[in-house]
C-alpha cells in the first residue's frame, strides 16, 4: 500500500533541539531527535512491507483536539496525500479516535498512529501460540480504550441502560462486552502458557544452568549475536522487530559452565503500554535471568537515547539498572561500522565505565571470545578452585571434569595418580561430590 509517513514535531520538541526555549520536554521527546524519529517511523512502516512514497517532519505549534494539526496544515497535507496517491497515512504520534476519524475524512485515506502501527507489526511477526495470543490481547486492549469516542456519530441523547439508552450507547456496550469476553478468554489461555513456561523454568533450575538474557533496542544486533554464540539460525535481519518470540539455546563456555542463552523481543521508544503488559510473560525470561546482556548499536547516532529507553523498560520490569552489582553487562555492538578514530574513542570511553562494556562485532565475530569470558567471570564469582588426586584408570571421572569444569592443570604424580587443579561452578559442586563418591574419593 502506498504510504505517507508523518512525524509531528511539537513546539517543545523543537525547543529541546535548540530552536527556541520552553519548559523541559518529556523524556521520549528530549532524547530522540526528530530526524531519528522520522528514520525509525519509516523503518517501522517498511517492516510490514508498506510502500513508503513520502516521509516528512510536520511542525505543530499547538496540538488541536480535533485533528492534532492546524486546519491549514490539514489542508496542505490533504493535497500531498492526493498528489502521492497514498492510501495510508501513518502519524508517528498518539492520536485519539476523534482525531483519527477527522483526519481520515479530510484526507480520504486510512490513518494509523504509532501504537496501531507497532501492533500491526507485532501481529504479523508473532509465530508461536503465545506470541499470537499476546498480540491479540494487546490489540483488543487498544480497541477497548478507543470505543468511548469511536461511536460519537451515533445518537447518544438519553442515558440509562437497556432500552432507555440511545443506539450509540447500546452499540458501545455491545462492543465492549464482546471485547471483554474475548479478553477474558485470551487471559485464561495465557495463564496456561505462563504455567507451562514456569514448569520449564523449574526444570532448568534443577539442572541448574544460569540464564543469560539478551536485550536491547530493536535492530541492535541481538539475534545476530545470539546466532553467533548459539548457532541457532534465528531470523536476523536489518529490520525492526525481526524477533518477537523468545528463543533459548544451551551454550557451553570454555570453563565447562553451561548457560541458557535467551533472545528476546527488541525494545523501542514509546512502546505501547498494551504491549508492555501483554508481553510481560515473554519478558519474564529477562526478570528471571542471572545476567542480562544489554546489546547496544554503538554506531547509531542515537545510541545513548536508545540505551535510556531500554533501561527504562528494564526498570519497569523491576530490574535495577543503577546499582554497582546490577546483573547487567553492556555489549557495544557494530564496532565494525565505526571509523578507526571513533572506535578508539569508544574503547577509551568503555575503560572509564564500571563495569566496563564489551566491544564486539556480532557480524564479523570480533570480541566474542572476550564477551564469553566476561560472561563466565560474572557468573563465576562463586566458583571454587580445587586440587584433586584421581585414579589414573578412572577415565570416566577425568572426562566428566573436562566436560563440566575448567581444568587449569593436570599431571601424573609418583604414585601413578592424576592430579588435577580445576575451577568449578558452585552449582555443580554437588554433582562433583556425587562423581567422587562413586569413585570412592572424598572431597579435600
Amino acid at each position: 500500500m502506498r504510504t505517507l509517513v508523518l512525524v509531528p514535531v511539537l513546539a517543545r520538541a523543537r525547543a529541546a533541539s535548540g530552536e527556541g526555549t520552553s519548559p523541559k520536554p518529556e523524556r521520549a521527546i528530549s532524547l530522540h531527535s526528530p530526524e531519528d524519529r522520522l528514520a525509525e517511523a519509516k523503518g517501522l512502516a517498511e517492516a510490514i512491507d508498506l510502500d513508503v512514497v513520502g516521509a516528512m517532519l510536520v511542525p505543530v505549534a499547538q496540538p488541536k483536539p480535533g485533528t492534532l494539526f492546524g486546519s491549514g496544515k490539514v489542508e496542505e497535507l490533504q493535497h500531498l496525500v492526493t498528489e502521492l496517491e497514498a492510501g495510508l497515512v501513518i502519524v508517528d504520534h498518539a492520536i485519539s479516535p476523534v482525531q483519527q476519524r477527522n483526519l481520515e475524512r479530510a484526507w480520504k485515506a486510512k490513518v494509523l498512529d504509532r501504537t496501531g502501527l507497532i501492533l500491526e507489526i507485532f501481529g504479523r511477526r508473532a509465530r508461536t501460540r503465545e506470541g499470537r495470543l499476546q498480540v491479540e490481547l494487546a490489540h483488543l486492549s487498544y480497541q477497548k480504550g478507543r470505543l468511548v469516542r469511536a461511536w460519537t456519530h451515533l445518537e447518544r441523547q438519553r442515558g440509562g441502560r437497556g432500552f432507555l439508552g440511545g443506539p450509540g450507547e447500546a452499540q458501545i456496550e455491545l462492543d465492549r462486552r464482546m471485547l471483554d469476553e474475548r479478553i477474558i478468554a485470551i487471559k485464561r489461555e495465557l495463564e496456561g502458557v505462563v504455567r507451562t513456561r514456569e514448569l520449564h523454568r523449574k526444570g532448568r533450575r534443577k539442572v541448574p544452568y544460569p540464564i543469560v538474557a539478551i536485550v536491547g533496542y530493536t535492530n541492535a544486533g541481538k539475534s545476530t549475536l545470539f546466532n553467533r554464540v548459539a548457532g541457532a539460525g534465528v531470523l536476523a535481519m536489518d529490520q525492526v522487530f525481526a524477533t518477537l518470540d523468545p528463543t533459548m539455546r544451551e551454550v557451553r563456555l570454555r570453563s565447562g559452565r553451561r548457560i541458557i542463552l535467551s533472545d528476546t523481543v527488541g525494545f523501542i521508544s514509546d512502546l505501547p503500554t498494551q504491549l508492555v503488559a501483554a508481553f510481560r510473560a515473554t519478558l519474564e525470561e529477562v526478570i528471571e535471568a542471572d545476567l542480562v546482556l544489554h546489546v547496544r548499536d554503538i554506531a547509531h547516532a542515537e545510541t545513548e537515547a536508545q540505551a535510556a529507553d531500554v533501561e527504562g523498560v528494564l526498570r519497569d520490569l523491576g530490574i535495577d539498572t543503577i546499582a554497582a552489582d546490577a546483573p547487567i553487562l553492556e555489549v557495544w555492538n557494530k564496532v565494525d561500522l565505526l571509523s578507526p578514530v571513533t572506535r578508539e574513542e569508544a574503547e577509551a570511553a568503555a575503560r572509564f565505565r564500571d563495569p566496563q562494556p564489551v566491544l564486539i562485532s556480532a557480524v564479523a565475530g570480533d570480541g566474542l571470545d572476550r564477551l564469553l569470558d566476561r560472561i563466565d567471570a560474572r557468573l563465576g564469582q562463586g566458583d571454587e578452585i580445587l586440587t584433586l588426586s584421581l585414579p589414573a584408570h578412572d577415565g570416566r571421572l577425568i572426562a566428566w571434569l573436562h566436560e563440566n569444569a575448567d581444568v587449569l592443570h593436570q599431571e601424573a604424580n609418583e604414585e601413578g595418580e592424576i592430579v588435577v587443579r580445576v575451577r568449578i561452578a558452585s552449582e555443580k559442586k554437588i554433582r562433583l561430590v556425587q562423581q567422587l563418591e562413586r569413585a570412592g574419593i572424598s572431597l579435600p
